[in-house]
């Protein structure tokens, strides 16, 4: 069984499927959400990183940071996203982070979204992305409420 998989190709498996405990089993694995910390735990190894690390990219206090990590602080929307780029998560990556932090999904009619999207998808660093916000004139990460 493959360890990860899209959402889509989760759709096209139960669009097949005639059996749904067989696709349960088969696809056991992917069917149960991650929690926050164990999914950003999960995209440094992927990555290589330390903690530290991903914090520093991201332009998050220390302090805060390891709390995210450890799970003692709840992420804003604007803090995922500042891991998500400081990482260099994917678009999909992203919205998986955003879901297990319990937040909105980055959503392409929001101006300001749809260049967060441009940013993950062109793998553009806090600093690029933040001066591309601020091109267009939109809030920079961190700065939201």
């Amino acid at each position: 069984m493959q360890d990860k998989v899209s959402t889509d190709s989760l759709l096209k498996r139960i669009f097949k499927t005639k059996n749904l405990d067989s696709f349960f089993q088969r696809n056991e694995q992917n069917l149960q959400p991650r929690g926050f910390c164990a999914l950003l735990a999960s995209f440094c190894d992927q990555r290589g990183l330390i903690p530290e690390r991903a914090i520093f990219r991201a332009q998050i206090d220390r302090t805060y940071g390891h709390q995210l990590f450890n799970g003692t602080r709840r992420p804003s929307r604007d803090k995922v996203l500042q891991l998500a780029v400081g990482m260099g998560l994917t678009v999909e990556e992203t919205q998986q982070l955003l879901q297990s932090a319990g937040k909105s999904p980055l959503y392409p009619r929001l101006k300001r979204d749809a260049a967060l999207i441009f940013c993950l998808k062109n793998g553009y660093d806090m600093m690029t992305a933040q001066e591309l916000l601020s091109q267009y004139g939109l809030l920079l990460l961190g700065e939201a409420s």
